[in-house]
């Protein structure tokens, strides 16, 4: 089976989580007997014509059996419509929904109802919709999107993650962090718990780091600017960390108190990292995590202070809950991730899956 994995945009999502988990898919798909193609266009990219009818006609295309689409611009939309027009199977890959969309960047809250509209519309061009959870099918389905959904873990990849332990002391030296270091990983912005960050940063004695990229220009938010320009004094904002390692080697306790996530990579790379992850109360990480087994789970700062306490005083406490975050880790495999793919496009394409 030829299949089409598109990442529209993939040089500008370099460092984005929707390209870390096309890499999982594309990785997965590796070990299976599915050929995946990553560019659906004949002769290069077509950088061109999208509102001409050249855009699709066949010659523009290459051939595939499925076509796998993992964002929602121009592109995408072309190879939506080609393959409606040409029977293609169409699996639509739902990365982005409304939600999760505001508080990103400047002006992001009052895009998002009219860009929860518009994927409405496209999302409903596909044969399957693959989305990252549970409560994510059901944000889906609320908009309504009219094609059936499934979830599909976007998985974790162990083996950037390797020997993490050994840039331990260079970070927390280049970084100045001591003692319990609270630590957070991926882009800044707001919906992922800036604030509640910084505030809780203030009320604690504890050195706080956010290994990630923030937005300082035109389209960083006033927020992201108020704490990135003049953090609290126990708070260090890296920027682009050149190998991830160093930063699951220098934290201690990944706190992520996101107000809205789709899955979180990053809590599945922290759990595998065996790290004491704290979360924040909503529903995605009700569906794959377990209170006072794989993380803390909290509703409010107050908790999350008490949470932090808890884990400086008692390193057992640490310990059992690393352990068993890697277990759940496991559990989120590539070897998962190209199943769950393989049984979708197959479904899409009426193989029969029955045992014989």
């Amino acid at each position: 089976m030829r299949v089409l994995n598109y990442l529209e945009l993939a040089d500008r999502l370099e460092r984005s989580g929707i390209a870390t988990s096309v890499d999982h898919q594309r990785r997965a798909l590796a070990d299976t007997d599915v050929s995946v193609l990553t560019t659906p266009w004949a002769d290069g990219h077509p950088a061109w014509a999208l509102g001409g009818n050249l855009a699709f006609d066949d010659p523009i295309f290459r051939e595939y059996d499925v076509a796998h689409c993992n964002m929602i611009g121009p592109g995408s939309v072309a190879v939506a419509r080609h393959a409606n027009r040409n029977d293609v199977p169409l699996v639509l890959h739902a990365h982005v929904t409304r939600e999760d969309f505001a508080g990103s960047f400047r002006g992001s809250n009052l895009v998002a109802p009219a860009l929860g509209e518009y994927l409405e519309w496209f999302y409903s061009r596909a044969d399957l919709v693959l989305c990252p959870s549970e409560y994510t099918k059901g944000v889906l389905e609320s908009y309504p999107v009219d094609a059936p959904i499934r979830s599909v873990t976007n998985g974790v990849d162990t083996e950037p993650l390797t020997g993490f332990e050994s840039f331990r002391e260079e970070y927390r030296e280049r970084y100045d962090l001591s003692g319990m270091t609270v630590f957070a990983v991926g882009s800044v912005f707001e919906r992922k718990g800036l604030t509640t960050f910084c505030e809780l940063a203030r009320r604690t004695d504890y050195d706080f780091a956010w290994f990630g990229t923030y937005d300082d220009g035109p389209q960083g938010s006033k927020t992201v600017k108020r704490w990135t320009s003049d953090p609290p004094e126990n708070v260090t904002f890296t920027g682009w960390v050149e190998d991830i390692r160093g930063a699951y080697g220098a934290g201690d306790v990944f706190l992520f108190p996101s107000k809205v996530e789709n899955q979180g990579i990053v809590v599945l790379e922290a759990m595998a990292c065996g790290k004491a992850v704290v979360l924040s109360d909503i529903p995605v990480f009700r569906e794959y995590y377990e209170n006072g087994h794989d993380c803390l789970i909290c509703e409010d700062e107050a908790e999350f202070e008490a949470a932090l306490e808890r884990l400086e005083a008692d390193p057992e406490l640490r310990e059992r809950l690393g352990e068993n975050a890697q277990r759940t880790a496991r559990e989120h495999g590539l070897d998962r991730v190209g199943e769950e793919l393989v049984a979708a496009y197959e479904d899409v394409c009426g193989v029969d899956q029955s045992p014989v």
